[in-house]
């Protein structure tokens, strides 16, 4: 039987620490919705747990990257593999892990945001890979909630009425991004299907997966490619002959479908930088390591 652990009902001494985003590095050049900085805390002790340099870390869903990003920076793994489908995405990902950071950073750097730039951007970004990823990185800067999906609109007030300003850091974005391509020798990027991938590697007992896919309730808000075979996912997993960890929305079809597969379940609180606190589950085969 698999367990759902509610930690706030917990006494206080033994309640989940919430984690402020905000206390966490930033080295994503993306304000991703359902990023999981607020996890990195977590994220760390299951890393330090699988054999540090020994292992590669394989993110089937990347988005913002967050998770492996730490990895790289903070060697908790030898080598990661990033796996992102949006075309948007990728292209951003290989623009800076293919010797096109320098010029992603400059364009940033030097762009004049305005309304009708961010527009002229964003509907030019067929015409190469730099401009897809220019332009998606403009997205996700003036998109309310940096949501990527189609139907999307601009920030309108924003932080103290900037407007789509309120979420535009040129240095800092090129400071992100020219950081992460010095560490591009530790980073395998692979646009494609993620399910394709870990079937590649199942039989690896050195890979280890963090699985963070759309949500079975927000995807289809949130992502372009939100639909995906949630129960093949579960089956898939439980393939892998590596270590997993993944994330969930915490409802009753994604309890099932790990009660099915007998994987252990938490449910953990976050806050998000709107300081709103809400609960995801973690999924694994073995969970202890959380109440250490």
């Amino acid at each position: 039987m698999h367990q759902i652990e509610l930690f706030d009902t917990k006494p206080l001494q033994e309640r989940q620490h919430i984690v402020n985003v905000a206390t966490v590095p930033q080295r994503s050049p993306f304000r991703y919705p359902g990023g999981k900085t607020w996890l990195i805390p977590r994220i760390r002790q299951w890393l330090l747990k699988q054999g540090g340099l020994n292992k590669e870390l394989i993110e089937p869903f990347t988005g913002g990257g967050i998770v492996s990003l730490t990895a790289v920076f903070e060697d908790l793994v030898g080598q990661v593999t990033m796996v992102e489908k949006d075309e948007g995405v990728a292209a951003v990902w290989q623009t800076i892990l293919e010797d096109d950071a320098e010029w992603l950073a400059d364009a940033i750097r030097n762009f004049h945001l305005t309304p009708e730039n961010a527009r002229r951007a964003i509907e030019t970004s067929d015409q190469s890979l730099r401009s897809l990823a220019f332009a998606t990185i403009v997205k996700n800067r003036v998109n309310r909630g940096g949501i990527l999906a189609d139907a999307a609109s601009f920030i309108r007030q924003g932080e103290n009425g900037k407007g789509i300003t309120s979420r535009w850091y040129p240095e800092t974005l090129q400071k992100r991004i020219l950081a992460i391509a010095k560490m591009r020798h530790k980073i395998k990027f692979i646009k494609g299907d993620g399910f394709e991938i870990c079937e590649q590697n199942a039989h690896r007992k050195d890979a280890i997966y963090f699985i963070d896919p759309p949500y079975i309730n927000a995807g289809r808000r949130l992502y372009r490619y939100s639909i995906i075979n949630h129960k093949g996912l579960f089956e898939l997993a439980n393939k892998l002959e590596g270590d997993f960890l993944m994330s969930y929305d915490n409802n009753q079809e994604s309890q099932a479908l790990a009660a099915h597969q007998g994987f252990t379940i938490k449910s953990i609180s976050m806050k998000n930088t709107h300081h709103a606190e809400k609960k995801e589950l973690l999924i694994g085969r073995d969970l202890s390591w959380l109440l250490q």
